[in-house]
């Protein structure tokens, strides 16, 4: 059975790293953790779970810090969480079998990353990523922001899922602020920071901007396909913001140029024709976003709702506009068998109730 050395890089989470180390604790063999200038007690605490605490002089380079925790490890395998992220008592149990039927051939494992959650806690956005990744100097993090490790070698794909739950909020600018200082320092964002830069720019309401540095990135030749179909998304969001209706239309249907459609970019497609009353196309691309199957192992980011109960709520205004009513509460109820609990489809159901 393969070994795990746990990996963190923390600075000032007391709040959240007792609950993730406990989540995880009995199920590695070691545990790193490297602290970027904490001055809370987050030493103190992380050293009740470990001797092998390290102190790390921040460089904004998020990449740097994590290949230092992981220069530490010394087990089969470098595993990373974020102090705010968690492993639920569902999953521990998988993770242990995973451990205990892992190939020797397998250099990094992908699980699931849930990062956002419904009324009732469920997934509601989700992602993979590698977080077993074999302890070897060729498996390096790249990246000051939104680092990530070059796929390389032997990969598998597992359902065990991370939660990422964040009890207080970071520093909103932090990401930004790395950007704009390599940007400063004469340096040129390869293609994917490109993409997240201009992620961070729509984030902070700079649209024009981000559009600008979104619509650079996608006629590079350079780029994730995934990062491409989402650069058009964030594309649209900031031309309707700006109030360049059209545009965003057009960026959401260029994201077909990349790839076969995705139900997230059919549902704000079939937004953008319901918000301009234009009934019948905005059923279209509810009905197509219906009809896209979920891919299991999706490898871009995924909004499990848009394959059925977005579309399907959507469906039910759509057919209502129309006066279609009989239709209208049938889509309801086939939303409401996704999310029995849903506000959404529980006043809906009183409305036609009412009717």
């Amino acid at each position: 059975m393969p070994t795990i050395s746990l990996c963190m890089i923390v600075k000032n989470e007391e709040m959240h790293i007792a609950r993730c180390l406990d989540s995880v604790a009995e199920l590695v063999e070691e545990i790193i953790v490297v602290d970027t200038g904490s001055t809370d007690r987050t030493v103190e605490i992380a050293s009740g779970y470990t001797e092998k605490v390290y102190a790390y002089s921040w460089k904004d380079d998020f990449a740097d810090a994590r290949n230092v925790s992981f220069s530490k490890a010394s087990m089969d395998y470098c595993m990373w969480m974020d102090a705010d992220d968690v492993l639920e008592e569902s999953e521990r149990e998988q993770f242990l079998k995973l451990k205990q039927s892992l190939s020797p051939e397998i250099d990094i494992v992908m699980m699931k990353y849930h990062t956002s959650f419904d009324e009732a806690g469920k997934p509601s956005f989700s992602y993979f990523r590698e977080r077993w990744i074999r302890n070897s100097p060729q498996y390096r993090w790249v990246g000051e922001v939104h680092e990530v490790i070059p796929p390389q070698g032997r990969v598998m794909y597992s359902d065990i899922a991370v939660s990422h739950k964040k009890i207080h909020g970071g520093d909103p600018d932090r990401n930004l602020r790395i950007y704009q200082n390599l940007l400063a320092e004469g340096k040129t964002l390869e293609a994917r920071q490109q993409y997240y830069y201009g992620r961070e720019l729509y984030y902070h309401a700079a649209y024009e901007e981000a559009a600008s540095v979104l619509e650079q990135f996608l006629l590079s030749e350079q780029g994730w396909v995934e990062n491409k179909i989402e650069a058009c998304s964030v594309c649209a969001s900031c031309y309707t913001r700006m109030g360049q209706d059209q545009s965003a239309l057009m960026a959401l249907l260029r994201s077909m140029s990349f790839d076969l459609p995705r139900a997230e970019l059919c549902c704000e497609i079939g937004n953008y024709f319901l918000q301009h009353g234009n009934y019948h196309l905005a059923v279209y691309w509810y009905e197509t976003a219906l009809q896209i199957p979920k891919k299991e192992y999706a490898s871009g980011f995924v909004l499990p709702d848009c394959y059925d109960y977005i579309p399907l709520m959507q469906l039910c205004v759509c057919y209502d506009k129309l006066g279609d009513r009989e239709k209208a509460e049938a889509y309801n109820e086939k939303a409401g068998a996704c999310k029995p609990y849903s506000k959404a489809y529980l006043y809906n159901k009183q409305y036609f109730a009412g009717l």
